[in-house]
């Protein structure tokens, strides 16, 4: 859903600093920029509108990824046309100590307008040292794509690694602690005390239900050329994560609980060339992210006629490569292509199949093309079509999308 921007990332040198809003294109009034945001009591506001028409070749009911089992926000929107992921974000810096935001996400669902906080903390601005610490309820630093927010997204959906293992994105209630390294190169050191009561993990928690670690490392070749790598890892222990139900008839509704232990691995690199570091006219950028995860416990599948049950081995891992070029000032394309496999086994493996876990041999997998007009950093409309082979029948999928942006206009990171 949103996600927070690291102040990490304006340590890079010059020429970073100038490409930080290459891929972007449109304005993130949810990216951090403490010093700009309001020193005053008020605080700064923003508005993200965003509206979108979708069309596909299947039933959108029968939308599944065979080998996984859907969470979260996980799942297609509705056809025709629908309010997207519209966003009102309150931000300010508290005092010389301490920042603040606060946000609210409006989004559809079966047809109903649904209101959810997404964000609200606080991080200091002055512990020295290059540290940093956030608390309350934010983004997890995990991966690349998760901490940015979807309107600055470079296609409308999230790949299909972070819908099958993140449901989107992932949030939680916690505590952040970072720092940045006295270094030349940028580097970036995390750790993450999450509650664990969201998804992917799950259930009540009475400390720390999930943690994170991550670190970050990038910097500049030449004025032209800039890099970002990065590494990270969410454990969840005790987990009691229970999916979305689905109707086989009129008396019977199956709702899978699992309940054990998870690890997710993360790799990432992001890669940017702007000529003579001038993004404005003309920049390309490659993304590439992989995802492992693996699970143990046991699967419980609740209906009203009787309970089935079956121990949980999991292997699940995935990756997607896109690229993105603004070929003039206020035109970019863009090409993504994601990759999922699974190897999912148990003591029952009908209880496994029942509810999709077992993927009969079928890698899903899908190919999108984008081509947007941007022209300010302000709008963008964008329209985006998905060949869909994430489930047995390809789907064709077409999206027209708007992006509006009103109000305080954050900094753009990396």
């Amino acid at each position: 859903m949103i996600t927070i921007k690291r102040r990490a990332v304006l340590k890079l040198t010059c020429a970073t600093a100038l490409m930080v809003s290459v891929a972007q294109g449109v304005a993130d009034p949810g990216a951090d920029n403490y010093a700009g945001d309001s020193k005053s009591f008020n605080p700064a506001i923003s508005i993200i509108l965003d509206g979108v028409y979708a069309s596909y070749s299947n039933d959108q009911a029968e939308y599944n990824i065979p080998g996984f089992i859907l969470g979260g926000e996980a799942g297609l929107s509705p056809e025709g046309f629908s309010l997207g992921h519209s966003e009102v974000i309150f931000s300010s810096d508290i005092d010389d100590k301490f920042y603040g935001r606060f946000s609210l996400a409006f989004a559809e669902h079966d047809n109903e307008i649904e209101v959810e906080l997404e964000e609200a903390f606080f991080e200091t601005l002055s512990l020295g040292g290059g540290f940093t610490i956030r608390g309350g309820r934010f983004y997890s630093a995990i991966g690349y794509l998760n901490q940015q927010h979807p309107h600055v997204w470079d296609f409308k959906d999230a790949p299909l690694v972070y819908r099958a293992l993140f449901g989107d994105q992932y949030f939680d209630d916690g505590v952040r602690v970072s720092v940045i390294m006295p270094t030349n190169l940028l580097i970036e050191l995390g750790a993450e005390a999450l509650s664990g009561r969201k998804y992917p993990a799950g259930g009540e928690h009475q400390g720390v239900g999930s943690w994170t670690a991550y670190t970050n490392i990038g910097g500049d070749i030449g004025i032209s050329h800039s890099w970002q790598a990065g590494l990270s890892y969410l454990s969840a222990d005790g987990i009691e994560r229970e999916h979305g139900g689905h109707a086989h008839d009129a008396s019977t509704v199956e709702i899978p609980l699992f309940t054990g232990d998870s690890r997710i691995y993360g790799a990432n690199a992001i890669y940017k060339w702007a000529p003579e570091g001038n993004y404005r006219e003309r920049n390309l950028k490659l993304q590439f992210e992989y995802f492992n995860r693996e699970e143990t416990g046991d699967l419980v599948l609740l209906n009203s006629a009787l309970l089935e049950t079956s121990s949980l081995n999991s292997k699940q891992d995935g990756w997607y490569l896109q690229a993105i070029w603004q070929f003039v000032r206020s035109w970019r394309t863009g090409v993504r292509y994601d990759r999922l496999d699974s190897d999912n086994n148990g003591s029952d493996t009908a209880v496994l199949d029942e509810v999709g876990l077992i993927a009969g041999g079928h890698r899903p997998e899908r190919a999108s093309v984008m081509v947007e007009w941007v022209p300010s950093e302000y709008s963008r409309i964008r329209l985006q079509y998905n060949r869909d082979d994430s489930y047995q029948l390809a789907d064709d999928q077409i999206y027209l999308q708007y992006t509006f942006s009103m109000g305080a206009h954050g900094a753009h990171t990396f």
